[in-house]
Formats: structure tokens, sequence, C-alpha cells
């Protein structure tokens, strides 16, 4: 059983005294697959050193997160192109907007999410959207973006069924995490309505953690808790989750 963690912050502070076992219990839980989104060029030289460290199971995203979008987003934008421009990544992201920490920013954030959405184009590649408080004002970029060069993940989706359809219509694959394992995580009533072709597993670790680890720190193992509950949702196994997700990830970042 092969499974993929779309999107998990393994180069965190939160991994430094234990970082080595932490990916060797990924390993061991099956997860050989692990997609890493970028923050901002602060955090950039510690995610080049994972991706040395475990070439063949750790994948780099590119992108400025919408909490980190300050005075100088200018600049943090142009290090995403330049470095777009220097070396391969698997996807542009996290990006998006975010109003739950900072609603001043709101015209910033949408300034860089459409900007790196429109890198995403140029060069092929999928976008990863970080989306907080602010589903308006995402789908408000998407649908003004949308065409067939749009295309990517919906990270941490904890919308309505209309929100996951709306996604769906933008060509986003929804990433489902630790919250559908919450009793008020309420993505799990009305989850298996939607077809698995839409959905990658993911855990945002060190972030959000499923049940019964909820309120500890996340970890890339801990999705096979996240497949065993949509096995109970979905009426199946955990090993169908687990290739049926593997495959939508392999769709999404052609890796």
């Amino acid at each position: 059983m092969i499974l993929t963690d779309t999107h998990t912050h393994i180069y965190s502070e939160e991994f430094a005294q234990d970082r080595d076992t932490m990916m060797q219990r990924a390993f061991d839980s099956g997860v050989q697959r692990l997609f890493v989104p970028s923050i901002d060029s602060t955090y950039t030289s510690g995610m080049y050193a994972i991706e040395a460290q475990y070439p063949e199971n750790v994948f780099l995203m590119m992108g400025l997160h919408p909490t980190y979008v300050k005075d100088n987003y200018e600049a943090e934008l142009d290090f995403v192109a330049a470095e777009l421009a220097r070396r391969k990544f698997v996807a542009i992201g996290e990006i998006g907007i975010d109003l739950f920490w900072d609603k001043t920013r709101l015209e910033e954030q949408k300034i860089a999410f459409r900007r790196q959405i429109q890198l995403a184009k140029q060069y092929g590649l999928p976008i990863n959207i970080h989306c907080r408080d602010a589903f308006d004002e995402v789908f408000e970029v998407l649908e003004s973006e949308k065409d067939d060069a749009l295309f990517g993940i919906f990270h941490c989706f904890t919308g309505t069924y209309e929100q996951a359809l709306q996604a769906i219509s933008c060509n986003m694959k929804l990433g489902i995490g630790g919250v559908a394992t919450f009793k008020n995580g309420k993505i799990d009533q009305f989850l298996a309505k939607i077809d698995l072709s839409h959905i990658v597993l993911e855990t945002d670790s060190p972030y959000l953690a499923p049940v019964p680890y909820r309120g500890k720190r996340n970890e890339s193992s801990y999705i096979v808790n996240v497949a065993d509950k949509l096995a109970e949702l979905y009426g199946t196994t955990s090993a169908e989750i687990a290739r049926i997700t593997t495959a939508n990830s392999q769709q999404v970042f052609g890796i």
C-alpha cells in the first residue's frame, strides 16, 4: 500500500529534534511520497536540505504563503519567480488568501495569489491553495483565472458541499486531512457524496493532527488515520483509498 501525503511541512522547526525518526515512521506506515509546500524565502534552504536527503520521496513546491504577504511581498514574489526559473518544482504553493489572522492585507494577498496562479500557468504547474475564512475571496480570484491551464489542489478543504463542487469545477482536487476525523469537522457529513476521483490525502503536519492525536503534533505517518476514516465514509478499504488518492496525486503532480 502506497500512501501519498500531498501537503506536509517536514522542514518545520517542530521536527528539529526527531526529523529522521519521524520520516522513518512515515515510510514504515506506507507513506512513500511527501509533497512539501513553501511558506516564504526563509524556509527555502531547509526545504532543499530535506529534498537532498530524501530525493526519492520528497517533492517541493515553490510559493508565498498568504499569511506571509507582508511589506516585502513584491521581493518575495520576485524570489519565487527566480527560483522557478532556476530549477524544477512540482507545484506553486501554498498560495491563496487567509483572513483569519489579518484582514488588512486582503488586496496584497489577492495580488500575490493571482500573480502566482499566472506563474503556475506559465510553467504548466498545479497550484496548491490555502484558504482560511476566505472562500468567497479565493473563489473570486479562481473564477477570474479559470481556464484549461488552471488545476491543482484545494489544500485542507473545510468548506461546504456546494463549495466543494465549486472547487472541483475549477479543476481542483480536494485535499483531505485530519479535519475529516473531527467530530465537529463537518466535511465527514457530505464527503462520500464526492467521487473519490476528486480526493487526495494530506496531513498539513505539524498541524491538524487527526483523531486520536488531535491537539498533538501531526506527522506524515498519521495519514493512515485519515485513510481509515475515508474508508469508513466511503464503505471501502484503506488500501483502496490509498490506491485511488495516490493515483489522483500522480495526475495532479505528474509524478
